[in-house]
């Protein structure tokens, strides 16, 4: 058997009265997914435990089949384990997401978040940059390594043991506000808003910053740290349930997971973590995984990204960019192999456009088996009303993978 999640981050929206009260996901045209949706199961998956922010750490997790209250892992200590980062498991050593972003001013002279991913800076830019910052501002037990785009890495030694005893904020949840209320605060912070000021003047006059600016792109004008957490641990899901398996995707996030969950990390070229992303590459290199291993996670970021940025038409070409390339690539695949197989579909979390972050409302998930038996066939489309249509919850969304990997028609008795 092999088993295939098939994962479009953010893709779950609210109604939007321009889309006549669809979402994007159903005014999307998504034929490969409203077919796994139709001939299978769909439902609702609670990604977001009660207390948990609405993260891609934490719903990520979940859909992987852990428990997210249980691991307590920052999301930027799973993206330090992808960079190959190893924190002390002792405590006092704290990695956070270092997101570099653009500042602007509004009439009062107050700063304001104007763009957390600093006008999507690319990868080489960013790294001239964040090592001109542990140049600058590193030491003290302090590192900053770059990462992909604006996603990039500060670690801290000394930091408070619990991840908890600080408070930082996600700087896509303040876009366009001031960012003064929403610094961070508690223990340790006085040291981590002396960092966001000195990174002003360290990036100020920048020659990437210069160039950019010539050329009508936004700068990376400050530093926003946020995310913390120690040395997180993980059984291996490899081990929990005696299978092989891979992790696709372009941001280090969810390479980090894939590696503490015992998955083998592959690397597609031109994966960006953006709507420029490599759809067709990623397809192709689950497939080729198929042929050895047992189990491919494939994440692709881009309708989040469009979520985030407010982008009705963008995001409806992300996902359906989504749909085409990759999930329907891939269920090609599976059915032309003679393979037995499962695969899911689903968002991990909601992103909606008029919000432009993230919410903890559950999320539409459907899975189709090559066993005609595993399957209920309701005919209807892939998104959120048919799936809350189908009285299908599943929460605590951890349990949805083991009965994914394990015995799923237990899991359609159930409902």
């Amino acid at each position: 058997m092999k088993y295939v999640i098939l994962l479009g981050d953010g893709m779950a929206d609210y109604p939007i009265p321009e889309l006549g009260g669809a979402t994007v996901l159903e005014a999307a045209h998504t034929p490969a997914m409203d077919r796994i949706a139709a001939q299978g199961v769909i439902g609702l998956i609670d990604t977001i435990p009660s207390g948990c922010a609405p993260g891609s750490d934490v719903a990520n997790m979940t859909i992987l089949g852990y428990d997210p209250r249980r691991i307590r892992a920052g999301r930027g200590a799973l993206e330090a384990v992808a960079m190959g980062v190893v924190l002390s498991p002792g405590g006092g050593e704290s990695a956070f997401r270092c997101n570099l972003v653009t500042l602007s001013k509004n009439e009062a002279g107050q700063r304001v978040m104007e763009d957390f991913t600093a006008g999507h800076i690319s990868s080489e830019e960013a790294a001239i940059l964040v090592r001109h910052l542990d140049h600058e501002l590193g030491g003290e037990g302090v590192i900053f390594r770059p990462g992909v785009g604006y996603r990039n890495l500060m670690i801290w030694k000394g930091a408070p043991e619990e991840p908890e005893e600080m408070e930082t904020t996600p700087p896509h949840d303040i876009t366009g506000k001031v960012i003064y209320d929403y610094l961070p605060r508690g223990r340790g912070s006085e040291f981590l808003q002396e960092l966001i000021d000195r990174s002003m003047i360290v990036l100020a006059d920048h020659p990437v910053n210069r160039e950019r600016v010539s050329r009508g792109d936004r700068p990376a004008a400050s530093i926003w740290p946020w995310g913390q957490g120690g040395a997180p641990r993980m059984k291996k899901l490899t081990e929990l349930y005696g299978i092989s398996g891979a992790m696709i995707s372009a941001v280090d996030l969810l390479k980090g997971i894939g590696i503490c969950a015992g998955l083998e990390v592959l690397p597609v070229q031109g994966a960006t973590g953006y709507v420029d992303t490599n759809y067709r590459g990623k397809a192709e290199r689950a497939l080729e995984w198929l042929e050895k291993g047992d189990f491919i996670f494939l994440h692709v970021e881009a309708p989040d990204e469009m979520g985030h940025e407010g982008n009705v038409k963008g995001k409806i070409k992300a996902i359906e960019n989504f749909d085409e390339m990759v999930v329907a690539r891939v269920l090609e695949g599976l059915e032309s192999s003679g393979y037995e197989y499962r695969i899911m579909v689903l968002s991990d979390h909601a992103t909606p456009i008029k919000v432009g972050t993230h919410v903890s409302d559950p999320s539409p998930f459907a899975v189709l088996s090559s066993r005609k038996e595993e399957n209920r066939g309701l005919g209807c489309n892939f998104g959120e009303k048919s799936a809350a249509d189908s009285r299908i919850l599943v929460s605590p969304g951890y349990i949805l993978m083991e009965y994914f990997v394990g015995n799923w028609r237990s899991f359609i008795d159930r409902f």
